[in-house]
């Protein structure tokens, strides 16, 4: 397991570096750069997008002539943005350069709030962990015991409304849901019960230990269950199928023959094999929370997380915080599929990477 382990560590690097070649290409061409926002700005036009005229690869490129949005303002002050920005250098030079830095985790800082990448990482990471982490939890939590029970009653009446239940809650967008929750329990027309906004109040830092717990769980219900909505029914009926592929195999009828209770055969046999995939699906909902419904709840909620950063630092073309998020959303999705496998294996030994690679 330990070679395996290794070897999936080393491939970090390569899976890392062609991440960040293909977006840091794409960025080559897409209009509206960094010098045509601050131009934009400075013009007083408020958006750089408005004055875009299809030739904004040269913000990238240091083609001053491209710069639509630039027109009245001094060459001088373009080429002084330009070389502040690193855009004088040629695309490969800077690319090798930031990846240089990347590999010391020195991000740079961002060009528009005048602070470190790594200190604003830090800074919204507890957010959206709170909401990738809960969230997850929650999904398991209800999704494993209801998936069971669906799968010892295939096809009753429990397993027929509970899955009505949850083919609406999978076609409910999480942005959707988190409104309507908003609607009902947050005081938009109906009860206000939970907070609107944010994640602790004005007071955390006054209250007792036990306050602040009470406090944070109650401004993080709305967010969590938003998010979880979506994964809870993906979780829920792959465990079913899971139990149910299990249950109709040999050794299952064999232990019954046995005598053995119906609990032992479904908690002592077809549990540890039907968990498996279920398992191996924890890298997909962790990683669809925190990086895809993060964006949308934390908006909803006006939660300052990492989605809702890396969804600003796009529209304003804040690179150094663009590819900074990027690197670290990358770099934690591959560490938590390494965490996945050793999943698998603390729930079933007789599982070896090691031997498959070989």
């Amino acid at each position: 397991m330990g070679a395996y382990i290794l070897r999936r560590l080393l491939l970090i690097i390569p899976t890392l570096i062609g991440i960040m070649v293909v977006n840091f290409t794409l960025t080559q061409f897409v209009p509206g750069g960094p010098i045509e926002q601050i131009a934009a700005q400075v013009q007083g036009s408020g958006d750089a997008f408005s004055n875009i005229s299809g030739a904004g690869a040269g913000a990238d490129t240091g083609v001053v002539e491209g710069y639509e949005g630039a027109r009245g303002l001094p060459p001088e002050f373009i080429a002084q943005l330009e070389k502040e920005f690193g855009f004088d250098k040629p695309p490969l030079e800077r690319f090798l350069t930031m990846m240089g830095n990347y590999l010391t985790f020195d991000f740079g800082t961002s060009w528009f709030r005048s602070i470190s990448v790594i200190d604003l990482v830090v800074e919204k990471m507890p957010v959206s962990i709170t909401l990738g982490l809960w969230s997850t939890l929650l999904a398991y939590l209800i999704s494993i015991p209801l998936g069971i029970r669906k799968a010892t009653r295939d096809g009753t009446r429990f397993d027929t409304w509970t899955s009505a239940v949850i083919i609406m809650a999978y076609a409910i967008p999480a942005f959707l849901f988190a409104v309507l929750l908003m609607v009902l329990f947050a005081g938009g027309s109906y009860w206000q019960i939970f907070p609107l906004r944010g994640l602790t109040s004005d007071n955390f830092t006054d209250l007792s230990l036990w306050g602040k717990i009470k406090d944070y769980a109650w401004h993080a219900t709305l967010p969590v269950v938003a998010s979880t909505i979506s994964s809870f029914a993906t979780l829920t009926l792959l465990t079913k199928n899971s139990f149910l592929d299990e249950i109709n195999k040999q050794y299952v009828m064999t232990a019954r023959a046995k005598g053995l209770t119906e609990g032992r055969v479904l908690y002592g046999h077809v549990f540890r094999n039907a968990m498996l995939i279920v398992i191996a699906g924890f890298p997909a909902v962790f990683l669809g929370v925190f990086f895809g419904a993060s964006i949308l709840i934390e908006t909803v909620f006006s939660l300052d997380g990492l989605g809702r950063l890396g969804f600003e630092a796009a529209v304003q073309r804040d690179y150094p915080v663009i590819f900074g998020t990027l690197y670290v959303f990358g770099l934690l999705s591959l560490v938590v599929g390494i965490l996945s496998d050793m999943m698998y294996v603390f729930v079933d030994p007789r599982i070896d990477f090691e031997s498959r690679a070989g």
